[in-house]
Protein backbone atom coordinates (compact mmCIF):
# COMPACT_ATOMS: atom_id res chain seq x y z
CA UNK A 1 0.00 0.00 0.00
CA UNK A 2 1.43 3.03 -0.97
CA UNK A 3 1.54 6.27 1.81
CA UNK A 4 2.10 8.56 -1.30
CA UNK A 5 -0.73 10.85 -0.47
CA UNK A 6 0.10 11.31 3.51
CA UNK A 7 3.72 12.06 2.84
CA UNK A 8 2.81 14.45 0.14
CA UNK A 9 0.08 16.40 2.30
CA UNK A 10 2.91 15.98 5.33
CA UNK A 11 5.52 17.56 3.35
CA UNK A 12 3.14 20.44 1.75
CA UNK A 13 2.36 21.25 5.63
CA UNK A 14 5.97 21.32 6.56
CA UNK A 15 6.91 23.50 3.34
CA UNK A 16 3.57 26.02 4.26
CA UNK A 17 4.51 26.25 7.47
CA UNK A 18 8.23 27.18 7.11
CA UNK A 19 7.03 29.65 4.78
CA UNK A 20 4.88 30.91 7.37
CA UNK A 21 7.72 31.54 10.01
CA UNK A 22 9.89 33.09 7.54
CA UNK A 23 7.43 36.19 6.90
CA UNK A 24 6.19 38.83 8.83
CA UNK A 25 3.57 38.68 11.05
CA UNK A 26 -0.12 38.99 9.89
CA UNK A 27 -0.01 42.76 11.98
CA UNK A 28 3.56 43.75 10.28
CA UNK A 29 2.42 42.90 7.01
CA UNK A 30 -0.94 44.58 7.10
CA UNK A 31 -0.82 47.54 5.31
CA UNK A 32 -2.02 50.35 7.67
CA UNK A 33 -1.60 53.05 5.15
CA UNK A 34 -4.60 52.02 3.11
CA UNK A 35 -7.07 52.60 6.37
CA UNK A 36 -4.64 56.24 7.08
CA UNK A 37 -4.69 57.05 3.65
CA UNK A 38 -8.42 56.87 3.19
CA UNK A 39 -8.86 58.94 6.78
CA UNK A 40 -6.53 61.32 5.51
CA UNK A 41 -8.26 62.27 2.08
CA UNK A 42 -11.81 62.08 3.90
CA UNK A 43 -10.65 64.66 6.43
CA UNK A 44 -11.65 62.02 9.15
CA UNK A 45 -9.65 63.18 12.30
CA UNK A 46 -11.93 61.19 14.43
CA UNK A 47 -10.79 57.93 12.56
CA UNK A 48 -7.42 58.57 12.13
CA UNK A 49 -7.05 59.52 16.01
CA UNK A 50 -7.46 56.30 16.94
CA UNK A 51 -4.14 54.89 15.79
CA UNK A 52 -2.14 57.36 17.10
CA UNK A 53 0.24 57.16 20.31
CA UNK A 54 -0.80 58.19 23.90
CA UNK A 55 2.18 60.42 22.58
CA UNK A 56 3.24 61.45 19.12
CA UNK A 57 5.34 63.84 17.38
CA UNK A 58 3.11 66.37 15.40
CA UNK A 59 4.56 68.75 12.77
CA UNK A 60 1.25 70.64 11.13
CA UNK A 61 2.80 73.57 8.57
CA UNK A 62 4.53 74.40 11.24
CA UNK A 63 7.27 73.52 13.97
CA UNK A 64 7.12 70.32 15.43
CA UNK A 65 5.60 69.01 18.75
CA UNK A 66 5.01 66.56 21.28
CA UNK A 67 1.61 66.13 21.62
CA UNK A 68 -0.60 63.87 23.59
CA UNK A 69 -3.25 61.92 21.11
CA UNK A 70 -6.15 64.39 22.22
CA UNK A 71 -3.96 67.31 21.11
CA UNK A 72 -2.88 66.13 17.97
CA UNK A 73 -6.79 65.44 17.06
CA UNK A 74 -7.45 68.63 17.36
CA UNK A 75 -4.23 70.19 15.26
CA UNK A 76 -5.72 67.61 12.58
CA UNK A 77 -9.19 69.33 13.23
CA UNK A 78 -8.29 72.88 12.89
CA UNK A 79 -6.04 71.98 9.69
CA UNK A 80 -9.25 70.03 7.95
CA UNK A 81 -11.21 72.79 8.89
CA UNK A 82 -9.14 75.56 6.66
CA UNK A 83 -8.01 72.82 4.19
CA UNK A 84 -10.90 70.43 2.69
CA UNK A 85 -9.23 67.09 1.57
CA UNK A 86 -9.58 65.60 -1.58
CA UNK A 87 -7.57 62.98 -2.78
CA UNK A 88 -4.41 61.33 -0.77
CA UNK A 89 -1.70 59.08 -2.53
CA UNK A 90 0.94 57.47 -1.06
CA UNK A 91 4.15 58.10 -2.77
CA UNK A 92 6.97 55.75 -1.04
CA UNK A 93 6.62 54.09 2.15
CA UNK A 94 9.06 51.52 3.39
CA UNK A 95 10.16 49.48 7.07
CA UNK A 96 11.79 47.31 9.50
CA UNK A 97 10.86 45.25 12.05
CA UNK A 98 8.77 46.93 14.50
CA UNK A 99 8.71 50.24 11.94
CA UNK A 100 7.25 51.49 9.09
CA UNK A 101 7.42 54.69 7.44
CA UNK A 102 5.35 56.49 4.37
CA UNK A 103 5.35 59.57 2.56
CA UNK A 104 2.54 60.84 0.56
CA UNK A 105 0.61 63.99 -1.01
CA UNK A 106 -2.50 65.15 -0.02
CA UNK A 107 -4.24 67.76 -1.79
CA UNK A 108 -6.46 69.96 -0.26
CA UNK A 109 -8.42 73.22 -1.09
CA UNK A 110 -6.74 73.34 -4.21
CA UNK A 111 -3.33 73.06 -2.60
CA UNK A 112 -0.87 70.44 -2.32
CA UNK A 113 0.48 68.91 0.71
CA UNK A 114 3.58 66.51 1.81
CA UNK A 115 2.93 64.43 4.56
CA UNK A 116 4.81 62.62 6.56
CA UNK A 117 3.66 59.28 8.71
CA UNK A 118 5.62 57.04 11.09
CA UNK A 119 3.73 53.98 12.70
CA UNK A 120 5.27 51.54 15.12
CA UNK A 121 4.41 48.33 16.56
CA UNK A 122 4.94 47.36 20.11
CA UNK A 123 6.11 44.19 20.93
CA UNK A 124 3.40 42.47 20.99
CA UNK A 125 1.08 45.51 20.36
CA UNK A 126 -0.45 46.91 17.06
CA UNK A 127 -0.22 49.97 15.19
CA UNK A 128 0.42 53.28 16.28
CA UNK A 129 0.99 56.50 14.49
CA UNK A 130 4.23 58.06 16.17
CA UNK A 131 4.92 60.97 13.95
CA UNK A 132 2.91 63.25 11.44
CA UNK A 133 4.19 65.57 9.61
CA UNK A 134 2.09 67.96 7.03
CA UNK A 135 3.86 70.76 4.99
CA UNK A 136 3.19 72.64 2.63
CA UNK A 137 4.90 71.82 -1.11
CA UNK A 138 6.35 74.83 -2.65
Amino acid sequence: MCHCKTYSIAALLLMLATTLSAKETPQQSYDIFIPLGKYLAAGDEESLSAWFAPSLEMAVLGPRTNASSKQAKQILKTFFKSYTPRTFTIRHQAGREGLKYALGELIASGEHFTVTIFVSIPQGGSFQIQQLRIDRQE
